[in-house]
């Protein structure tokens, strides 16, 4: 993998990151979604959402990632780009640690470590 694509990949999967991380921030805020009685019920969970600007960034850093993600699809091929994408699996969990004080228990650490290996397997490849 070159470095230019190798730094898309990067930028895509960090961009996909703040866009859960901002998604699960802006859900706090909102609190359980409700769906009650038809379209009226759908458009006021739409308001609800859609209302919050952690959530608003939460899609538009999907969205920017969305288009770095066409540029590294344009660079290498896809059997060795989507593997990457499996980072994801392990920097969500971190980041929601680091700022949402959620737990991560021993055998999720295992697991994230068994990603890394096999990350970085597929990528000398």
């Amino acid at each position: 993998m070159t470095g230019k694509a190798l730094i898309l990949v990067v930028v895509s999967v960090l961009l996909g990151v703040l866009g859960q991380l901002l998604l699960k921030m802006g859900m706090t805020e909102v609190g359980p979604l409700e769906f009650e009685g038809g379209m009226g019920g759908l458009v006021k969970v739409g308001i609800q959402v859609f209302g919050n600007l952690k959530v608003i960034g939460g899609f538009a850093a999907y969205g920017i990632s969305s288009l770095f993600w066409i540029a590294v699809l344009s660079k290498i091929n896809l059997s060795l780009a989507y593997p990457m994408l499996a980072l994801n699996y392990v920097l969500v969990p971190l980041t929601a640690r680091l700022f949402l004080g959620e737990s991560i228990p021993s055998l999720r650490w295992v697991g994230m470590g068994v990603i890394i290996v096999g990350v970085v397997i597929i990528s000398r490849t």
